[in-house]
């Protein structure tokens, strides 16, 4: 009679040799964001990458990337809004009026303009959760009401100028408390805005070296150490870039600063907490996650109280970007936003998707739209290379689904 003696485990560092795991449902999109990026510094002449046009980029887009961090969690658990650009403009009109004709004090304004954001989110939520009217006819309906309210509330006119401070939180930047320092050929940049991407580069490696670490006690497969450090660095040169760019134009806009709070926070919540697990479960299996026990109905309803709250404070800052509130405000912004999710990894079916996904997925679109606009390309053209970028994203999903399954 034989035996066969059972191997060891491979200790911890053995495991993470053996070899490289890459989900290209995942990296994909930042492959393609890269290349679309190189493309059109090419097109352009280098003018896409000048300091000036990065900050065009961000705060241009900034409403969008906010409504997208909204979409994601929606598409996430299975649902759609139609309605976001709607309520952009509804809760732009609300703080206007509240702003400029009552002249309240902004910060009143903004809480005043975020609770009717919520109130609406929560109109949508009880007929989506607990009427079981479907999503889309819900935020459909939504978006013929709230639009026709607010063309009721400005009366088809505009209402203006915005108070200083929404103004600053929409257009301005960083004061230069430190001074500038020199950076040879580059000229100058301002040293907070510097401090602040070297502090962001170690608060990434930090939190991956955490997570590798955590995976590797539990005898988890990770990357070599080596490729580990190769990513870190790639991050690193990429985020550093990026600051020294804006800090050699105007400094860091106030509203990126609001975008890496609200990316970093709802990033914790959708990865760490139990509502975000409860979410990702309602999207992947709303039966097996009703019979878990997941309160399916609470999950929906704040879904659309949150997204509710970020239209809101999109439309704040559109309004005061533009310096007034405008019957046309937040057109195809839930277009966009919708674009931005499917192109940044979320899954047509729910259950998948990520934030920072979605920002990606944003950013591609912003930089579709000014880099053709760069190079002088008519608005029918750009809606073309949206249109088919939005296809292949999705036909992207579905082929590594097969691809997976098979």
């Amino acid at each position: 009679m034989t035996t066969t003696e059972a191997r060891p485990a491979a200790p911890p560092a053995e495991r993470s040799a053996r070899r490289i795991s890459i989900n290209p449902r995942q990296s994909g999109i930042y492959v393609a964001f890269a290349l679309i990026v190189v493309l059109f510094e090419v097109l352009t002449g280098g003018a896409l990458l000048e300091p000036q046009n990065i900050s065009n980029i961000i705060v241009q887009n900034s409403y969008v990337l906010i409504l997208a961090i909204g979409m994601i969690l929606v598409i996430i658990s299975g649902h759609i809004d139609l309605s976001a650009g709607s309520v952009v403009a509804m809760t732009g009109a609300v703080s206007a009026v509240l702003m400029v004709n009552w002249q309240l004090p902004w910060f009143w304004a903004v809480l005043i303009t975020l609770v009717v954001g919520a109130v609406i989110g929560a109109w949508q939520g009880y007929w989506v959760a607990y009427f079981g009217i479907p999503a889309f006819i819900v935020t459909l309906a939504g978006m013929l009401a709230f639009r026709a309210l607010t063309l009721t509330v400005l009366g088809n006119q505009g209402i203006g100028p915005f108070p200083d401070a929404i103004r600053t939180l929409s257009n301005g930047f960083t004061d230069g408390y430190l001074g500038n320092i020199g950076l040879g050929p580059l000229g100058g940049a301002d040293l907070v805005s510097l401090l602040a991407g070297v502090a962001a580069v170690a608060g990434i490696a930090f939190t991956q070296w955490r997570k590798r670490s955590a995976r590797l006690g539990y005898g988890q497969d990770v990357d070599p150490f080596p490729m580990f450090v190769l990513k870190i660095v790639g991050i690193a040169v990429l985020v550093l870039a990026l600051v020294v760019q804006l800090a050699r134009f105007k400094n860091l806009p106030w509203v990126l600063i609001l975008l890496t709070v609200l990316v970093l926070g709802y990033s914790l919540v959708a990865g760490k907490s139990v509502f975000g697990r409860h979410i990702y479960a309602v999207g992947g299996n709303l039966q097996a996650a009703t019979l878990s026990g997941v309160k399916v109905k609470s999950v929906t309803f704040w879904i659309f109280v949150n997204m509710g709250v970020l239209a809101a404070l999109a439309g704040i800052i559109f309004a005061g970007r533009l310096n007034q509130a405008g019957p046309t405000a937040g057109v195809n912004f839930e277009l966009d936003a919708i674009a931005a999710a499917f192109i940044g990894g979320a899954a047509v079916q729910g259950g998948v998707g990520k934030v920072v996904g979605a920002i990606t997925g944003g950013l591609i679109m912003a930089v579709i739209n000014n880099g053709m606009s760069l190079i002088g390309a008519p608005s029918e053209r750009v809606m073309l290379v949206k249109g088919v970028v939005l296809l292949a994203a999705v036909a992207y999903d579905i082929w590594t689904k097969r691809r997976a399954a098979s």
